[in-house]
């Protein structure tokens, strides 16, 4: 690593084993890149044997061997040519949020092996012209030090926690790797910095990941990922929502719970079981808390209200319930499953308290 010429400042990072790196990130921080809240790679210099989209796709890497394409082997993740004559190959990506801060960052080479990327830096800037800050391409341009150049290796996740998170805010980041090879996945793990209304009046989503909500905890999520409920759109498929394994228990439920962009005054849900025909939950209940201490509030915690009557599910709907309270303000919602399945999306529709 000596040898490379584009230098970056030494930040200080501590190493994640690959096993710790869901637990570490995924419980106080959301993926600022992943395609699914609407990160975007804007340019790269190379992408020969596979597309630099793949780095955002938010699902684990695949393996189809044999499978052969104009280019060679198949490989799900970007992959550029060989002899690579610039210091490192790049790709700029524009984040899924307005803005956000950092806390760290994973890079998966699965199934690249003999052809994975040996080192890889992260750079960020906060820019509002694209094409400002495409212009830099391998340059030194805006672009600041996340995370200094860090040794890779075949097939495995890399994850990197910053000593100290980023107080600065990014709308881009440039992976870079040195000189060149495959990477499957790509994470940025950290906080959106919403732009919230001025207007304190209004009403909108604050369990919405783009609005700095994040699922911090839940009872089970053997099918789908809680973290997919707070994400836009109504998803694709079952595949993209959250899911728990089935029950066999009487009086079984399942729960998972969100902590709001901001402290707000909750005005109406919407429970949205999109594309959950067969496994929909039979009903779903709704409290919330004022939660004041550092850490996250347990399912068990003192201080959580029903704010809302039980709701009966149906199949590949949307159900809306109004807040029975909506002038106390709540940090945290907690959305409860009776007794189990599938619910793609929970919107918390708030003012802002403060």
């Amino acid at each position: 690593m000596e040898d490379i010429e584009y230098k970056l400042e030494a930040v200080k990072a501590t190493p994640v084993a690959a096993e710790d790196i869901d637990q570490t990130f995924r419980s106080s921080c959301i993926d600022l890149i992943s395609a699914a809240l609407g990160g975007k790679v804007l340019g790269f210099s190379d992408e020969w044997f596979a597309e630099a989209s793949n780095l955002l796709t938010p699902t684990a890497p695949i393996r189809q061997p044999g499978k052969m394409v104009f280019t060679g082997a198949w490989y799900d993740g970007w992959e550029t040519r060989r002899h690579n004559q610039a210091p490192f190959d790049w790709v700029v990506i524009r984040l899924g949020v307005a803005s956000g801060t950092v806390e760290g960052i994973e890079v998966d080479t699965a199934f690249f092996n003999g052809n994975h990327a040996p080192a890889i830096s992260v750079e960020g800037c906060f820019n509002l012209n694209d094409d400002e800050v495409l212009s830099w391409k391998g340059e030194r341009g805006g672009w600041e030090t996340i995370l200094g150049i860090q040794e890779c290796g075949p097939s495995q996740r890399f994850g990197w926690k910053l000593d100290s998170p980023t107080e600065k805010q990014y709308t881009h980041v440039r992976l870079n790797m040195y000189p060149d090879g495959g990477i499957a996945r790509f994470r940025l793990f950290g906080h959106a910095v919403p732009v919230f209304p001025d207007d304190k009046e209004a009403i909108f989503d604050l369990a919405a990941a783009q609005n700095g909500g994040v699922a911090v905890s839940c009872s089970d999520q053997h099918f789908g990922t809680k973290d997919n409920l707070i994400l836009p759109g109504r998803g694709k498929d079952m595949g993209d929502g959250w899911e728990t394994a089935r029950s066999r228990t009487k009086g079984h439920f399942d729960w998972t719970i969100i902590r709001l962009g901001a402290p707000g005054l909750i005005q109406s849900f919407i429970v949205d079981t999109a594309h959950f025909r067969g496994n929909f939950p039979q009903k779903v209940k709704l409290e919330a808390i004022d939660w004041k201490e550092q850490s996250e509030p347990g399912a068990d915690a003192e201080g959580w209200m029903g704010i809302v009557d039980d709701i009966k599910c149906g199949p590949d709907q949307q159900h809306p319930a109004e807040s029975l309270v909506k002038d106390k303000p709540f940090t945290h919602v907690k959305l409860i499953i009776v007794p189990d399945g599938g619910v793609k999306r929970l919107r918390v529709f708030a003012k802002r308290a403060f």
